[in-house]
C-alpha cells in the first residue's frame, strides 16, 4: 500500500485527505514511480479549491522527482532504478504513482531530485514564455510581476541571461531586495509605489514590450499602462483573483495592444516539445545562469500547511514536499 491525498470536493486546504491506496502495476506505455521528492504550485490550490475544476475524486500536484520501480509493456528508455523528473501531469501528492512514460524526463546527474521537484513546472513554464509565448531578444524590455515567486524568479534569469532588460516588482521590502540580487534592473515594490509611474520612469516615458503577469485580478488592468503601443500583456496566473476584460475597446485605446492567457497545457502537450523546455531548462541550470531556490520543505503530510503558506504569500522561490 502506498499513501496519498485525495481531494474528493472542492474546497478549502482541510478537503486534502491522506488516504492508502493500492497503485497497482504500470499497464502499457506507463512507468511507476516513487517520489522523493513534490513541486508545489499555484495551480495544485486552483485545482483544489476549483477555480480549475477537477473530476473527483483526484490526487493533487503537478509535479515531481523520483526513483523508476518498474514499467509498463512498450516502454523502451527508462528501467527500474532511473532518476526521472515530470510536471504538468495531476496526481503527484503520492509516496507512489503511475506516470505515463512520455511525460517522464531522465534527471541528469547534475541536478538532485529536490531541485529537479522545485523547477519543472515553473521552469518550463518560463521557458515557452520567455521562448514561445514571446520571442525575447536583448532588444526587449520587459515587466515580470512577482519577481521574487517560483516563476519570476526563474524568468527573471533567464530572461537577463538572453540579455533584456527586466523591471520587476514584488510585494515587500524583503521580496523586492531578492528580485535585485536575481538580476533584475530595476524592481518595485507595488504595495507602497505606483509600478505605472515608476515603469514610465524608468523606460523614458515609452513603456515595456511585454509584461509577464502571473498575480492576475490586483495587477491586470494597471498593467496594461505599463506597455508601449503594439505591446503583449501575457497573463499566465490568478494569485490574486482571475481576470477579466470589461471591452476589448481598452486595449484599442491603450495603443493596439496584445493580451494572451497561455497554458502549459496547450505549450507542452506534446511530448517532444516537454523534452525540447526541460533540456533547454537543465542547460541553464546546470550552467548557473539560473539558480533555483528552495524557500522551504514540508513532510508531505503537512501539504495544508503548506497551502496555506503559499495562498498567504508567505513564500518566496520554490516550496518542495518531501513524502
Amino acid at each position: 500500500m502506498s499513501r496519498a491525498f485525495v481531494v474528493s470536493a472542492h474546497g478549502g486546504p482541510e478537503v486534502l485527505q491522506l488516504t492508502d491506496r493500492d497503485v497497482g502495476e504500470p499497464g502499457p506505455g506507463e512507468i511507476k514511480i516513487r517520489h522523493t521528492a513534490i513541486g508545489l504550485n499555484f495551480i495544485d490550490t486552483y485545482q483544489r479549491s476549483g477555480l480549475y475544476p477537477q473530476q473527483m475524486p483526484f490526487v493533487p500536484g503537478n509535479e515531481g522527482s523520483g526513483v523508476v520501480l518498474a514499467i509498463g509493456e512498450g516502454v523502451a528508455g527508462f528501467a527500474p532504478g532511473d532518476r526521472i523528473t515530470y510536471s504538468s501531469t495531476v496526481g503527484a501528492y503520492a509516496e507512489e504513482r503511475l506516470l505515463k512514460a512520455d511525460r517522464a524526463v531522465p534527471l541528469p546527474d547534475g541536478i538532485s531530485d529536490q531541485i529537479a521537484a522545485a523547477m519543472m513546472l515553473k521552469g518550463t513554464t518560463a521557458y515557452y514564455l520567455l521562448h514561445r509565448t514571446f520571442k525575447l531578444d536583448a532588444s526587449h524590455t520587459i515587466l515580470v510581476h512577482a519577481a521574487a515567486g517560483g516563476v519570476g524568479q526563474i524568468a527573471t534569469q533567464w530572461a537577463k541571461e538572453i540579455g533584456a532588460r527586466v523591471i520587476g516588482t514584488a510585494g515587500s521590502e524583503e521580496k523586492t531586495a531578492l528580485a535585485k540580487s536575481l538580476g533584475c534592473d530595476e524592481v518595485i515594490n507595488y504595495t507602497t509605489e505606483d509600478f505605472v509611474e515608476r515603469v514610465k520612469a524608468f523606460t523614458d516615458n515609452t513603456g515595456v514590450d511585454v509584461v509577464y503577469d502571473g498575480v492576475g485580478k490586483a495587477t491586470f488592468e494597471k498593467s496594461l499602462d505599463c506597455l508601449k503601443p503594439l505591446g503583449l500583456m501575457v497573463s499566465f496566473g490568478n494569485a490574486s483573483g482571475p481576470v477579466s476584460i470589461p471591452s476589448l475597446g481598452i486595449l484599442a485605446t491603450k495603443g493596439s495592444l496584445y493580451v494572451t492567457r497561455p497554458t502549459t497545457a496547450t505549450y507542452l502537450s506534446d511530448p517532444a516539445e516537454m523534452r525540447k523546455a526541460s533540456e533547454a531548462l537543465f542547460s541553464v541550470v546546470e550552467s548557473g545562469a539560473v539558480k533555483i531556490d528552495i524557500n522551504r520543505t514540508y513532510p508531505l503530510a503537512d501539504v495544508a500547511e503548506a497551502h496555506r503558506a503559499l495562498e498567504s504569500r508567505q513564500t518566496t522561490g520554490s516550496v518542495v514536499l518531501i513524502p
